[in-house]
């Protein structure tokens, strides 16, 4: 997983205040999140930089993969929810281009933060990863509450790399973003970067009145 990267999952109705001269609206979650799993972990088994969109191993489902994960969160104490299959799209500012990957997303039961980073961190050391997100889901007003998670349907990746070209600061702050097979963009961004994401989104083509928030605590686990 890359250090800075962004991603799209559901949620329930929120009002930003004033963000770049207008009113931002979003859908978000009620007093406790509003959220269908307690966490998420966001991860791959990939370990190469993959340059080229149409690269064969971009077409893995990542099934292997999803059970391998699924018994190391129960290993952990924890229960294993949906998991969901991405398209990653990321900004190298090394290479100065884009890469791709497969990840897949994980929701996580019955387990608090240091469960979560704990499992993240196996999964981490297990397919030599540099890092594996977590997303908990808290409440807009928790004192750990440092990020958003925001959804949007209607994005490919081949847009998303074409918004993350067309916004040099966007990318470089934000990292890049990534899209269910279904066409459901993905964006965990810092509380901070909310006027970013915004732009991005805009750039996508999203009504940003029908973009859905939740509030919560993310960790890059390294």
């Amino acid at each position: 997983m890359k250090q800075r990267w962004g991603v799209l999952v559901a949620v329930g109705v929120l009002v930003w205040g004033t963000i770049g001269g207008g009113t931002a609206q979003a859908s978000a979650g009620d007093a406790t999140g509003g959220c269908r799993a307690a966490g998420e972990i966001f991860a791959t088994d990939n370990t190469a930089v993959i340059t080229d969109p149409d690269d064969v191993r971009l077409r893995t489902r990542l099934t292997r993969f999803d059970h391998e994960v699924r018994r190391i969160i129960r290993a952990g104490g924890a229960r294993a929810g949906e998991s969901t299959l991405l398209d990653g799209v990321f900004w190298s500012a090394e290479l100065k281009t884009t890469t791709y990957e497969r990840s897949r997303e994980f929701d996580v039961d019955k387990v608090g933060a240091d469960g979560l980073h704990h499992i993240a961190d196996v999964i981490r050391k297990q397919y030599h990863q540099e890092s594996v997100l977590t997303f908990r889901c808290l409440p807009r007003t928790s004192p750990d509450t440092d990020a958003v998670e925001i959804q949007a349907p209607g994005v490919s990746a081949a847009g998303l790399r074409e918004a993350l070209l067309a916004d040099p600061e966007a990318r470089e702050r934000l990292g890049g973003g990534s899209v269910t097979v279904g066409g459901r963009l993905i964006l965990i961004t810092p509380v901070s970067e909310l006027p970013l994401a915004r732009r991005l989104t805009a750039g996508l083509g999203i009504d940003w009145n029908t973009a859905k928030v939740r509030y919560g605590d993310e960790e890059f686990v390294s």
